[in-house]
């Protein structure tokens, strides 16, 4: 049995269709990643998995259960964390994961075991009696994922966990979901960051309400159609625009401090030699570069009509 199946999932807001007939399922003990830009109708999706809003159309069931027939004992197996910070700011690190017990009726003989494992998880216990309020942003969102999975839920729904988050507190929170994954939790976890579909066993790449892949980060790059390449030089902006006019360049892409150039077939040397000679400084380097899930992201939704 699957723990989240979504068949033909629709919402609208008004006139306005967020979700357009999504379907997958998500594996029990799979970390499964939504992937895709503020807009493409993460959350809303989300949010219906965990029963707070109704599909306009479709299927959603959690664990064999249904989202419109079920909503008391989805709403009692499921850990949901939402995209902005939304615990107590006035109560202590140990007082909100109290609170949270209450609320999921967590047996008191069990709770100071698990609030010990879940401070071994998050490295929180030093900061147990300090306010939620005056956490770091990394902090806030380990206590919100402790929070919630106080009451050990077998699906653990995460809307952009790491937004906003430095990227030490973001390595150790995956780190976090990792370990949750193989004690066989299932985990939807949406994300604006494409470097992250790499920690996940699946991935659906969403966009205008739609998806438009799914499959294994692997899986995935095989979909790039285009040889790639990894250009640097002194002025990156000057480079990506210099590729941008070449008739055999496909498309371009800045990452970092190079730009990722992807071709309608593999380029000649003579022709690198000849971009390097007509340009001095421009293009100082090149090499052949393996899609990112980005360059596929791109790739996907500007070809899918």
């Amino acid at each position: 049995m699957n723990a989240i199946e979504i068949d033909g999932l629709k919402k609208f807001y008004g006139s306005v269709e967020a979700v357009k007939g999504v379907s997958f399922a998500v594996q029990q003990g799979e970390l499964f990643g939504l992937i895709g830009p503020d807009g493409a109708g993460k959350t809303t999706l989300l949010r219906t998995v965990c029963t707070l809003l109704t599909p306009d159309a479709g299927h959603v069931g959690v664990s064999g259960l249904d989202i419109q027939k079920d909503r008391a004992k989805i709403r009692a197996s499921v850990g949901y964390m939402p995209q902005r910070f939304s615990l107590y700011q006035d109560l202590s690190v140990a007082q909100n994961l109290r609170f949270f017990a209450d609320l999921f009726g967590v047996p008191k003989q069990e709770r100071a075991q698990r609030a010990e494992r879940l401070y071994r998880f998050s490295r929180l216990k030093p900061f147990q009696d300090r306010k939620a309020g005056a956490l770091s942003g990394g902090m806030k969102q380990k206590l919100a994922l402790m929070c919630a999975l106080i009451h050990i839920p077998k699906v653990l729904v995460l809307d952009e966990p790491t937004f906003g988050v430095d990227p030490v507190s973001r390595q150790e929170f995956w780190e976090i979901l990792t370990a949750i994954r193989q004690e066989g939790t299932a985990i939807l976890v949406s994300t604006a960051y494409m470097d992250e579909a790499d920690l996940c066993d699946r991935v659906a790449l969403m966009h205008q309400g739609k998806i438009h892949a799914l499959g294994t980060p692997e899986a995935l790059r095989t979909l790039y159609r285009f040889p790639l390449y990894r250009a640097t030089g002194e002025y990156v902006y000057a480079l990506r625009d210099f590729f941008a006019r070449q008739p055999e360049v496909t498309a371009t892409q800045l990452f970092g401090d190079a730009v990722h150039v992807s071709f309608f077939q593999k380029p000649e040397l003579a022709l690198w030699d000849r971009w390097m000679q007509q340009n001095p400084g421009l293009l100082k380097q090149w090499h052949s570069q393996r899609p990112s899930i980005e360059d596929v992201f791109m790739d996907v939704v500007g070809a899918t009509p």
